[in-house]
């Protein structure tokens, strides 16, 4: 009979990701936070196929995404100023039925004279409401305005969780230092950061970031991060120092919002050809690379 010390399962003596990176920084004594044992023993147990009754691989990504929720920030989560779809407090009732058809979202911010200055928001519901019992439309948006929370960038997910619970509003405009309108975060937003990407039949199956064509064209998203422009395509698209995306890129050469068909040149000898946009902002581009660039590839 073998004796208990030979009966025992073998375990691995390599250190584990996790704890050889802890001990790397803290050295052999430090304690093992909880947050680190929890990722340590997901990490474990990565590529093995669950037994019955096992935590599934969506679980332990869900479970993951849980462990770091609280580092996050609003501004890591924040729907960018430029992604904005808000509307003038001077619209008229049948203006806001046709701008809820065509943002297909259930919340819109309310701004007055610029987007700086939102002072509330309408639900899809009560205008929905209005339309439905046939009362009379009103005159002025201002009777349809609820108050949407107002935090800083700075304010962590956890925090903001708390407060759109506790006050149960499910929007938040995002303020920088100055008091003006940085982004916006919906519960929504907040939840994805655990669950991944939520989409409804609304939504349409977006196109790629950045995706090359033929002879140096490339048709892009505006909301790509110049950083990954630089990377991708070409560093000298990632100069501009006041604006991180495509679409911001465009607006600052061009001096205003370009609309479609409008074709901005960079300096570098790049050309930006806007493919889609509205009145607010440049959502589709075709970069066409300078001519030498164009010839060596």
């Amino acid at each position: 009979m073998p004796d208990d010390e030979d009966s025992q399962p073998e375990t691995s003596e390599a250190p584990s990701f996790w704890r050889g990176l802890r001990t790397f920084l803290f050295g052999e004594e430090s304690e093992a936070t909880l947050r680190a044992e929890i990722e340590e023993a997901i990490e474990s147990h990565e590529g093995e196929v669950p037994a019955v009754g096992d935590l599934s691989p969506i679980e332990r990504q869900m479970l993951r995404n849980l462990l770091h929720f609280g580092e996050s920030t609003v501004a890591d989560i924040a729907v960018p100023r430029g992604d904005i779809i808000a509307v003038d407090s001077e619209i008229s009732f049948e203006e806001l039925v046709a701008a809820f058809v065509e943002a297909q979202h259930s919340r819109l911010p309310v701004y007055q004279e610029s987007l700086d200055q939102v002072i509330g928001m309408v639900h899809v519901k009560d205008v929905f409401t209005v339309q439905m019992t046939g009362a009379e439309p009103p005159a002025d948006i201002a009777t349809l305005l609820r108050k949407p929370l107002y935090v800083p960038e700075s304010m962590g997910v956890l925090d903001l969780l708390a407060r759109m619970r506790a006050e149960r509003v499910h929007l938040a405009i995002v303020v920088d230092e100055f008091g003006g309108t940085e982004g916006l975060v919906t519960i929504e937003d907040v939840v994805e950061e655990i669950v991944g990407e939520i989409e409804d039949e609304h939504d349409e199956a977006a196109p790629g970031m950045l995706i090359p064509i033929e002879d140096g064209i490339w048709d892009a998203d505006a909301r790509a991060e110049l950083d990954e422009v630089a990377i991708t395509i070409d560093g000298r698209l990632a100069t501009e120092e006041d604006v991180d995306t495509l679409g911001g890129l465009a607006t600052v050469l061009a001096g205003h919002v370009p609309q479609q068909g409008e074709i901005v040149e960079h300096p570098s000898g790049w050309r930006l050809e806007v493919t889609e946009s509205d009145s607010r902002r440049v959502t589709r581009l075709r970069l066409h690379a300078p001519e030498e660039t164009a010839l060596i590839e």
